[in-house]
């Protein structure tokens, strides 16, 4: 972004989008905003779906807790996923280890409901905001980041929720 572009404010108080960048303003101590003069006049592409093409037909999808914000789990989502997902507000992934589509909790019951779906910048990265029911780990924790690494160790940080032994079996 060049600087003739930059609207100058101060931190975390935004000024009128027709101020411009003076020496006077930086002499004040105001920061460039991220915002452009005319950014609601910037045409924006607006994908209606991730770019699959780009990463090989596999894109991460991050799924985070609708209501506080927790980051959940990490899984891939190809095409046929996300339409599924967009079609159901349910989340469903690709399993690259089985090869196949993986609809949250079809064992476990511990389903995502899926509330907003967001594409990055780059349309590479799907962020879903779900309600996650019960466990979203597979070893049986709400999140599956709840290993804190530090310099000297590694540490539990989460609760268990569920035996993933009685989660995950096999139903008959």
């Amino acid at each position: 972004m060049g600087r003739d572009n930059c609207v100058w404010q101060l931190p975390l108080r935004p000024r009128a989008a027709d101020l411009t960048n003076t020496v006077a303003d930086q002499q004040t101590g105001l920061v460039p905003s991220l915002f452009l003069k005319d950014a609601a006049a910037m045409p924006i592409d607006l994908p209606r779906e991730p770019d699959f093409a780009k990463a090989g037909g596999l894109v991460p999808a991050i799924a985070q807790d609708a209501d506080n914000g927790d980051v959940l789990m990490m899984a891939w989502m190809n095409a046929e996923a996300f339409a599924e997902t967009l079609a159901t507000n349910r989340a469903v992934y690709f399993s690259r280890s089985r090869g196949k589509l993986w609809r949250k909790g079809e064992e476990s019951g511990h389903v995502q409901t899926v509330v907003g779906i967001f594409v990055d910048c780059d349309a590479d990265t799907v962020l879903l905001k779900v309600r996650q029911a019960g466990a979203a780990c597979h070893e049986g924790y709400r999140s599956c980041f709840f290993r804190q690494i530090t310099t000297t160790d590694t540490q539990v940080v989460g609760e268990r929720l569920v035996d993933p032994a009685e989660a995950y079996r096999k139903k008959p």
